[in-house]
Protein backbone atom coordinates (compact mmCIF):
# COMPACT_ATOMS: atom_id res chain seq x y z
CA UNK A 1 0.00 0.00 0.00
CA UNK A 2 2.53 2.17 0.70
CA UNK A 3 4.54 1.91 -2.43
CA UNK A 4 1.52 2.31 -4.36
CA UNK A 5 0.94 5.16 -2.43
CA UNK A 6 4.97 6.76 -3.47
CA UNK A 7 4.23 6.21 -7.25
CA UNK A 8 0.60 7.96 -7.30
CA UNK A 9 2.36 10.74 -5.15
CA UNK A 10 5.46 11.09 -7.96
CA UNK A 11 3.07 10.97 -10.42
CA UNK A 12 1.20 13.71 -9.17
CA UNK A 13 3.74 15.88 -8.25
CA UNK A 14 4.68 15.50 -11.69
CA UNK A 15 1.54 16.95 -12.88
CA UNK A 16 1.76 19.96 -11.06
CA UNK A 17 5.19 20.70 -12.10
CA UNK A 18 4.43 19.82 -15.69
CA UNK A 19 0.26 22.27 -15.59
CA UNK A 20 2.73 25.22 -13.09
CA UNK A 21 5.33 25.22 -15.90
CA UNK A 22 2.93 25.35 -19.01
CA UNK A 23 1.22 28.20 -17.42
CA UNK A 24 4.02 30.31 -16.58
CA UNK A 25 4.80 29.52 -20.26
CA UNK A 26 1.57 30.67 -21.61
CA UNK A 27 1.93 33.66 -19.27
CA UNK A 28 5.19 34.82 -20.99
CA UNK A 29 3.68 34.43 -23.92
CA UNK A 30 0.46 36.62 -22.91
CA UNK A 31 2.64 39.64 -22.35
CA UNK A 32 4.69 38.87 -25.22
CA UNK A 33 1.39 38.84 -27.50
CA UNK A 34 0.19 42.26 -25.49
CA UNK A 35 2.91 44.29 -25.97
CA UNK A 36 2.26 44.91 -29.60
CA UNK A 37 -0.65 45.50 -32.15
CA UNK A 38 -2.96 46.54 -28.95
CA UNK A 39 -6.74 45.83 -29.92
CA UNK A 40 -6.48 42.00 -31.85
CA UNK A 41 -3.24 41.15 -29.56
CA UNK A 42 -4.84 42.36 -26.28
CA UNK A 43 -8.06 39.92 -27.24
CA UNK A 44 -5.75 36.92 -27.63
CA UNK A 45 -3.44 38.08 -24.98
CA UNK A 46 -6.25 38.09 -22.58
CA UNK A 47 -7.52 34.42 -24.07
CA UNK A 48 -3.77 33.33 -23.44
CA UNK A 49 -3.69 34.52 -19.43
CA UNK A 50 -6.85 33.39 -19.09
CA UNK A 51 -5.91 29.86 -20.41
CA UNK A 52 -2.81 30.46 -18.00
CA UNK A 53 -5.02 30.96 -14.59
CA UNK A 54 -6.86 27.54 -15.46
CA UNK A 55 -3.36 26.01 -15.31
CA UNK A 56 -2.21 27.45 -12.41
CA UNK A 57 -5.66 26.57 -10.52
CA UNK A 58 -5.69 23.21 -11.87
CA UNK A 59 -2.21 22.28 -10.66
CA UNK A 60 -2.79 24.02 -7.02
CA UNK A 61 -6.35 22.27 -7.16
CA UNK A 62 -4.12 18.72 -7.47
CA UNK A 63 -1.91 20.01 -4.62
CA UNK A 64 -4.75 20.17 -2.39
CA UNK A 65 -6.02 16.89 -3.06
CA UNK A 66 -3.00 15.29 -2.41
CA UNK A 67 -2.12 16.88 0.44
CA UNK A 68 -5.87 15.93 1.52
CA UNK A 69 -4.99 12.61 0.31
CA UNK A 70 -1.84 12.51 2.10
CA UNK A 71 -3.18 13.61 5.42
CA UNK A 72 -5.90 11.01 5.59
CA UNK A 73 -3.33 7.91 4.98
CA UNK A 74 -1.37 9.45 7.30
CA UNK A 75 -3.87 9.40 10.18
Amino acid sequence: MHNLFAEINKKINGLIWSLFSTGAIILVLAILIVWTDFMLRLVVGLLVLVISYAFFYIAFKLWTVKKSIRDYFER
